[in-house]
């Protein structure tokens, strides 16, 4: 299952705990593809305006996921105009991650949004990144080491990439989920019914990967349930 994602995006905050049913699923691999929702031109300050935006929809996905949301990031981070929110720094350590450890990407994903929306973290500052990465118990060199080699260049490769995934699954922003079946069919899954309901969602994927039938929505289908976000931030 390929999991098309941004680490500042609300609504695939909405969907981790759907991406840690899947991982949990025997027979199942979850692929990380992180889009730079937030990168060049769309690096994006934090300012007033922009907390009144968010917050709407953090309530929204708090009521509707049960995923929570800490005061050191509504009355802290949101409140830091000095803060830029970057997805490229965090998508490098994501990368970093996996290259250390298989499954570390998306433990690192996973721990990224908990520092971001919990904690209310800087999640685009490399010390930050760093002292994540030890929590998860990488070796403090090895991954300043994979973070410096796959900054810059690297990074915008996987995001252009991850991109063209996104483009090719009709997908309109994240988080998009694509599933690839063992014949080679593959297509998206709807996952706005599934918000909030982890358990029923592990048990259809297993299901599906036990029969090899399809099971994705049909591609010009709209979500039953808003679970988007763009360049532009997260949409209602």
């Amino acid at each position: 299952m390929h999991y098309i994602f941004d680490p500042l995006c609300g609504w695939c905050y909405a969907a981790a705990p759907l991406v840690d049913a899947a991982r949990h699923v025997p027979g199942l691999r979850v692929a990380f593809h992180g889009g730079g929702m937030m990168t060049g031109a769309n690096r994006r300050a934090i300012t007033p305006q922009w907390r009144d935006y968010v917050m709407p929809h953090d309530r929204r996905i708090a009521e509707m996921t049960g995923q929570p949301f800490g005061q050191n990031y509504f009355e802290g981070l949101l409140r830091d105009t000095g803060a830029v929110m970057d997805s490229e720094p965090p998508t490098t350590a994501v990368l970093a991650a996996e290259s250390l450890r298989e499954g570390g990407g998306l433990d690192m994903a996973h721990r990224l949004q908990q520092a971001h929306y919990v904690e209310g973290r800087r999640i685009a500052d490399v010390d930050v990144l760093k002292a994540l990465a030890a929590e998860l118990g990488f070796d403090g060199e090895a991954f300043a080491s994979a973070f410096t080699r796959l900054s810059g260049e690297a990074t915008a490769q996987h995001i252009a990439q991850s991109r063209q995934l996104l483009q090719r699954a009709g997908g309109q922003g994240f988080p998009t989920f694509v599933l690839t079946q063992a014949d080679g069919r593959s297509g998206r899954i709807d996952i706005g019914p599934w918000l909030g309901r982890a358990d029923d969602w592990k048990a259809q994927l297993a299901a599906l990967v036990a029969s090899s039938q399809p099971a994705t929505t049909d591609a010009a289908a709209t979500p039953a349930t808003p679970s988007v976000c763009g360049p532009d931030g997260c949409a209602i």
